[in-house]
């Protein structure tokens, strides 16, 4: 088994000299690259689903079709970027071409073309606005896919094993995430619904430059652990004497052009006979999947002993829970956008201040409850390890999930008591929306730091690429949930809102239902997943 470049006690001697705030100071360049990425990410995603049903008149299905393949997509690409990093580029050089794509990407989508109109009944898209539009969404799936994976890995690289910070600096890197998430929700979803999309994504692809800057500015607080395994070999001549890099780079760009001819046809069933009807972008994902997981068993059977296998197998399970949770929270940028939208009053008259929000900004409450609440838990974790009651990863990852489904009940309560206008009262979203978090903090900055704890450390990136596979599959599941309440909109795009919440109510239920009964199953198998654990907390 290939050894960590660095041990755990060369790690350890030179953490303290490069300490800011009881962290390494890797950690806070990680904070701010990815904050600025997600405020891109985010800032674009808070208005994708409305950009294609307001601008480009798509139905409600071939909406939650494309935002479902994009989302499986751009989880699914960390798989190959974790695997590229490992293998050749490294962590470094795989984070920078990440963001140049992301910012190639980003301003891409700031070319709206013109609207769609309706002529005789039928629908007028400018196709070649369209294309521009497929193309930079092929560009973000693949920088996220090199950038993504290797950030988080990176965080867990720069602690030994058993440093109890770990956690605490996961919770820290978590809240970088979310910062880009609040400010990006509230000014891209107010510039591109009030001045236009192409303010709102133009206004996300200069927070990607930003987050890029950051990066390379930082890249000396690293602690070295981010080069290339092996830079001689990545130097090799090969075919028309290009270097491997060099060629590692082409196939990137070959991985865009895939990508941009799978998007687009995010609605086309595929017919294999004998086999279920399926989407070219599930098909990809379905091969992703048999490939990495017929590698990890061969890996588990063949290069593991006793005690890694039973741990990267717990992984596994966190990992599971990891897509049942994002299939529900997901669903805050399909069917709670939605919700949002044509179901909701979004006045606040508070303290004589009076202001009405947008759908797209208020996917920030999500980010901003994160980062009223990573603190908190930055703090509680250490301590309840001191005082020895820290709840273990699984059930942790047991309680998420179900307080995950009671934040679908919230909105089930709010749709079945709307105000005496018939729509649904605002502080009842925000209320659910902090309830989910809860749930999301319990869970995923945790299963990211079970990722670099439990791995072998030779394949830390592949797995990071399986968890992201997870959300993956999450995005998809998700937007196949929020299909359950699509509406059919007349061409003048008025709907009737007690059809609608009625819709709305049986999606939630079922979600619950989804959250609550997940989170009962890895509670009662809790006390077997500590034991194969074997000690890591």
């Amino acid at each position: 088994m290939k050894q960590d470049p660095m041990t755990d006690a060369a790690l350890s001697d030179a953490l303290p000299r490069t300490d800011f705030l009881g962290h390494p100071k890797g950690l806070y360049v990680c904070f701010f690259t990815e904050m600025w990425e997600r405020f891109s990410f985010y800032g674009m995603k808070a208005l994708l689903l409305l950009y294609l049903i307001k601008y480009h008149r798509f139905s409600d299905d071939h909406g939650y079709n494309l935002i479902g393949a994009y989302g499986g997509l751009v989880y699914a690409a960390p798989v190959f970027g974790g695997l590229v990093a490992d293998r050749w580029l490294g962590m470094r050089k795989s984070i920078l071409l990440g963001g140049v794509l992301l910012c190639l990407g980003h301003f891409a989508m700031a070319v709206e073309g013109h609207p769609a109109r309706v002529v005789d009944g039928v629908v007028m898209r400018d196709t070649r606005a369209l294309q521009v539009f497929y193309f930079a969404l092929a560009l973000i799936i693949v920088g996220v896919g090199f950038l993504k994976a290797n950030v988080s890995t990176l965080v867990g690289k720069l602690y030994a094993e058993q440093d109890p910070r770990r956690e605490a600096g996961f919770s820290i890197y978590y809240a970088g995430v979310n910062l880009g998430g609040v400010i990006s929700g509230v000014l891209c979803g107010w510039l591109g619904e009030t001045f236009g999309w192409g303010y709102g994504f133009g206004a996300a692809g200069v927070g990607m430059l930003f987050g890029l800057a950051t990066f390379v500015y930082g890249q000396r607080y690293l602690l070295g652990r981010a080069e290339p395994p092996d830079a001689p070999r990545l130097r090799e001549r090969l075919l028309a004497g290009l270097s491997r890099e060099t060629w590692i780079y082409v196939a990137t760009f070959g991985g865009v052009l895939v990508g941009w001819q799978l998007i687009q046809r995010h609605s086309l069933m595929l017919d294999v006979p004998g086999l279920p009807q399926m989407s070219a972008v599930l098909w990809g994902m379905h091969a992703i999947s048999v490939v990495l997981l017929g590698w990890i068993a061969w890996f588990l059977i063949f290069r593991c002993n006793r005690v890694q296998r039973q741990q990267m197998l717990v992984l596994l399970v966190l990992i599971v829970c990891c897509l049942v949770f994002f299939t529900l929270y997901e669903q805050t940028y399909g069917s709670w956008l939605l919700f949002s939208d044509r179901v909701m009053n979004r006045e606040t008259n508070l303290f004589g201040w009076h202001y009405e929000w947008t759908a797209g900004q208020l996917t920030s409450l999500g980010s901003l409850f994160i980062l009223l609440l990573a603190p908190i838990l930055a703090w509680l974790w250490p301590r309840l390890d001191r005082l020895g009651i820290n709840p273990s990863k699984p059930m942790k990852s047991a309680l998420g999930l179900i307080v995950a489904g009671l934040a679908f009940l919230v909105l089930v309560w709010s749709a079945r008591h709307p105000q005496a206008n018939g729509m649904t009262a605002l502080w009842c979203f925000v209320l659910a929306y902090f309830v989910l978090e809860v749930g999301e903090m319990l869970l995923s900055p945790i299963g990211l730091a079970a990722v670099t704890e439990l791995s072998v450390p030779s394949v830390m990136g592949v797995m990071m690429g399986a968890w992201w596979l997870g959300t993956a599959y999450s995005e998809v599941l998700a937007a196949l949930l929020g299909k359950l309440s699509a509406i059919q909109l007349p061409e003048d795009g008025a709907i009737v809102v007690a059809d609608a919440l009625a819709k709305y109510d049986a999606l939630f239920v079922y979600s619950a239902k989804i959250g609550i009964a997940a989170g009962l199953l890895i509670l009662l198998l809790t006390p077997l997943l500590k034991r194969g654990m074997h000690g890591a907390k």
